[in-house]
């Protein structure tokens, strides 16, 4: 068996704690060994334990639920012993980052498991897609991991003031949250970003093009993922990395890189907008309606916020889009989800024909 040492000198570097220890206890009277699963794919996944890095089927741990399926960044329990070996659970996640996929059904997806840091990074070569990122980071705050916006590129930006003006654009639509300029190529900003990183697990998240695996190469001090170069035109590139890696960073710290995402679905992420677009749930509370849909309904306090400039346009656009689309999600799987949405539409609509009729003095 495996010491108590042991374990820890193998794995504190991968995030290894006594929580993780204490939770731990009952497969370790089994005799089975912990580990951190590193990469995934087809079935299969590596996990590194106090035995070493170790190849182990996952076919024990419900293989058709997606949010149950062994996911890169998780703890589990792996047979010593086996051939081939078996990861046979993995411990409850501290924080999960899921987006849906693409089905009809519209399941959840994990993308990574008992993250710290969500690092969203956004590449300066082309313009800003803040509606983007903002969705980015609702699902971020959305899996309890703190967002950190990563501007990559910033050498393709020679003026400062726009890079400020840049900046400040982004920091607009991320509300509480840092926003960094790097440059992986000239070494500018990292510092600031391998401090951040240094403690706990951290995901790298953005589109293909956005300089993830540069960047992720630059934490790392070393040539770990294949970079290819974007297209100047659209700033898009190839999925250089095509699984989802976990990496001890020799500064401390555990990154998880994923390779660039086409779509980023919301799941269920009601708190997650919400945060992400907090002055916008602020303004509501001092709407006459608790329910208003910031319309045409009077004393509205996010319309006035918007009409005094005080609100950007596009940020409430942004808003209503994002809740839409997440309460769409819910009412898929939510029998009464699906019945409030129902009757809200009957009353708008009902509201509005009123509404068409009074105009044309069909109505007192």
């Amino acid at each position: 068996m495996t010491s108590t040492s042991a374990v820890f000198s193998a794995l504190a570097p991968y995030g290894w704690d006594e929580d993780w220890a204490d939770a731990f206890t009952s497969y370790a009277a089994d005799g089975l060994l912990p580990g951190r699963v590193v990469r995934v794919d087809r079935g299969r996944c590596d996990v590194v334990t106090p035995a070493g890095t170790v190849r182990a089927d996952t076919e024990f741990v419900v293989p058709r639920d997606p949010m149950k399926v062994v996911c890169t960044g998780d703890w589990v329990a792996v047979d010593p012993d086996g051939d081939p070996q078996y990861v046979r659970a993995y411990l409850p996640r501290r924080t999960a980052f899921v987006r849906s996929t693409s089905s009809k059904r519209s399941d959840g997806q994990i993308l990574a498991a008992n993250v710290d840091h969500a690092v969203v990074a956004v590449s300066l070569a082309v313009d800003l897609d803040l509606g983007r990122i903002e969705r980015f980071l609702a699902l971020a705050w959305e899996s309890g991991a703190q967002p950190v916006v990563v501007l990559t590129k910033a050498d393709l930006v020679p003026d400062p003031v726009t890079l400020a003006h840049l900046v400040q654009d982004v920091e607009t639509s991320a509300p509480g949250v840092p926003v960094l300029t790097v440059s992986a190529l000239h070494g500018e900003g990292l510092d600031v970003l391998v401090a951040l990183v240094g403690s706990g697990t951290s995901v790298l998240l953005g589109q293909s093009g956005a300089g993830k695996s540069t960047l992720a190469n630059a934490l790392a001090g070393a040539e770990i993922m294949d970079v290819q170069a974007a297209r100047d035109v659209d700033g898009k590139g190839r999925h250089t990395t095509t699984t989802r890696n976990l990496l001890a960073l020799p500064s401390g710290g555990v990154l998880i890189d994923t390779p660039g995402l086409r779509g980023v679905g919301l799941y269920d992420a009601e708190s997650g907008v919400g945060q992400v677009f907090s002055e916008i749930e602020e303004l509501a509370e001092r709407c006459r309606f608790h329910d208003c849909a910031h319309e045409s309904e009077p004393d509205c306090a996010v319309r006035s916020a918007v009409e005094s400039g005080e609100l950007a346009e596009r940020r409430l656009e942004s808003y209503r889009k994002l809740v839409r689309e997440n309460q769409w999600i819910v009412a898929k799987t939510d029998a009464r989800v699906r019945a409030e949405l129902r009757r809200d539409w009957k009353r708008k609509g009902a509201a509005g024909r009123a509404a068409m009729e009074f105009k044309r003095g069909r109505l007192p």
